[in-house]
């Protein structure tokens, strides 16, 4: 039986009953002499364009030509199979956007995925499997004029996205609106609520210090205000419009999740799910026809969620100092020439920090911390200043450039990370400079430990394990490389400068690479502390499987 709190439980946990928005989906006749539909995966990529205030938005929309298979002269977006060779939808989206216009990523900007969904067209005999995209033109005026058709398509044109319609006067594909809502949100939520999330995911995206805890906050208050300029729900069929609200409600967190920070969207995503628990007991059927003050009661439950979240860090902390107290006695009564307790870690978790700066304050440890600095932002530093301004006289702080992560791990007890995300396997996905130090913990420590090594400990919040799936599944985050590049100094700096992303037939391509997140295999874990308690690999399984139930009850219809 696994230990619990809240709704980490992972056995015992009651059903909700949830009024989702009612599936879309065309279907079969059930005649065995109908000939079955021919299943089709599709990539629908809508181009935007805003004004220099980022108002006023316009969607390219492409006229068909007679050339294609299906849809000959209707309106569509950018759209395309996804072959096997491509890497993931995204990749088939950007393949197709080139094949298509010409347009690379030196002129679009990904802005949002939205949830796939499918529908049959028997008339055809299809059953597409629609991913839609939305990019936007990052030069507006220019980049339109670099916009080259194939053969694909007669012409296009500028829409704006509120006229759109899935009307046969509008003369769009099938679903041509059904896909363009499921991106450009505005329409469902309306412009106030749409723009507070617009905004909110902006915020998201360009917050490149905070941790997955923070953003995870951050997300809350997004909700909370998407909730709060939402339309209240009227009218004289209150049902409805009450199972309306609540739908709006779960597609905006839903877009929070995978629109933010998507590689750190395992915490964002839980903090979500909690708030959405809570609210789902305000939107039960019984409640749905009389409940006239949804909004209110619904922005008290995320606000009591945000509220809560301060007590995980304390909690983390004390199982910190009670691991260590328990795997290294012999440091806590130490002889005054006896060597410190060891601790390697690197970036800045407001978790660690809040579990070193409680260690530093209620045990007898002597502390030698040792933090990488953590390119390209030098996250390190923070965290290195931040511990300075609270340890005593009796403690030591070194700061190492990543580069002599085996140095800095000579003679280490413990090296302490925190997670951005945990795999349902126990692996732990990590600021870049994570798996080099457990490594150097495995190979190039000899003294710390009961085992001759250095303990490998994770502190996390349990909001940070992910659904079902492998760790490589999982989204990987790469930054602009003028973060890398920042950093460089002299003539060869310069030339390299000059160099990124300009395509020479004459020399070899040079890139630079700027992968935020690795991963850290499980192996290479001793032990995982969370607010529950100090715990193994099968707790992650085993609350990944709780979390996969939970985005599927309350986004699977969607």
């Amino acid at each position: 039986m696994f230990r619990t709190i809240s709704r980490y439980t992972v056995r015992g946990r009651s059903a909700l009953s949830l009024p989702f928005r009612q599936s879309q989906s065309l279907t079969m006749s059930s005649s065995p002499s109908i000939t079955p539909l021919k299943k089709r995966a599709v990539v629908s990529s809508f181009i935007f364009k805003y004004d220099e205030n980022g108002n006023n938005p316009q969607v390219a929309l492409f006229r068909r030509s007679d050339k294609v298979s299906t849809y000959q002269h209707h309106l569509a977006p950018i759209s395309g199979s996804i072959d096997q060779t491509d890497a993931s939808p995204l990749a088939a989206a950007w393949r197709e956007i080139h094949e298509e216009t010409t347009l690379t990523p030196s002129s679009l900007t990904l802005l949002r995925q939205g949830k796939s969904y499918v529908f049959s067209d028997p008339s055809i005999g299809r059953e597409w499997t629609i991913h839609p995209f939305m990019f936007q033109l990052r030069n507006p005026a220019a980049d339109q004029k670099k916009l080259t058709i194939d053969w694909e398509h007669d012409s296009w044109a500028w829409y704006d996205p509120s006229t759109v319609q899935d009307t046969e006067a509008f003369g769009g594909v099938p679903r041509l609106a059904e896909s363009l809502r499921r991106v450009w949100f505005e329409r469902d939520l309306g412009a106030a609520a749409g723009k507070v999330l617009a905004d909110g995911l902006a915020k998201l995206r360009t917050d490149y210090t905070s941790g997955a805890r923070q953003l995870a906050g951050e997300a809350l208050v997004i909700l909370r205000d998407v909730v709060a300029a939402l339309d209240a729900p009227s009218g004289t069929d209150i049902y409805a419009a009450n199972v309306k609200w609540w739908a709006n409600v779960r597609f905006a967190a839903w877009h929070i999740w995978k629109n933010g920070r998507e590689s750190m969207g395992a915490a964002i995503m839980n903090a979500l799910l909690s708030a959405l628990t809570k609210i789902s007991t305000l939107v039960s059927p019984p409640l749905l026809s009389v409940n006239s003050s949804l909004e209110a009661n619904a922005i008290a439950c995320i606000d009591a969620n945000i509220a809560s979240r301060d007590a995980s860090a304390g909690l983390i902390a004390k199982a910190f100092r009670l691991y260590l107290t328990k795997t290294f006695p012999a440091k806590l009564d130490r002889e005054p020439d006896a060597p410190p307790l060891a601790i390697l870690t690197l970036s800045s978790s407001s978790t660690i920090l809040s579990a070193l700066t409680h260690l530093s304050l209620t045990s007898s440890f002597a502390l030698d911390i040792r933090v990488l600095e953590s390119r390209p932002l030098c996250e390190g530093v923070s965290l290195a200043a931040a511990l300075a301004r609270t340890f005593g006289p009796q403690h030591k702080i070194t700061l190492y450039t990543d580069a002599s992560v085996a140095l800095a791990s000579q003679g280490v007890d413990v090296v302490v990370i925190g997670a951005d995300r945990i795999a349902e396997s126990g692996a732990v996905s990590n600021k870049t400079g994570s798996l080099a130090a457990l490594l150097a913990a495995r190979f190039v420590t000899s003294t710390g430990g009961e085992e001759g090594r250095a303990k490998v400990v994770v502190l996390s919040e349990a909001e940070k394990i992910a659904g079902p799936g492998r760790a490589e599944e999982h989204v990987v985050e790469e930054l602009d490389p003028g973060m890398v590049m920042a950093g460089w100094e002299g003539d060869a700096a310069a030339e390299v400068r000059s160099l990124v992303g300009r395509p020479d037939r004459e020399r070899a391509k040079l890139e630079v690479k700027n992968v935020s997140f690795e991963w850290c295999p499980a192996e290479l874990v001793d032990v995982y502390l969370t607010e529950d308690g100090e715990w193994g690999r099968e707790y992650a399984a085993a609350v990944s499987r709780r979390v996969g139930e939970e985005e599927g009850m309350f986004f699977g219809s969607l």
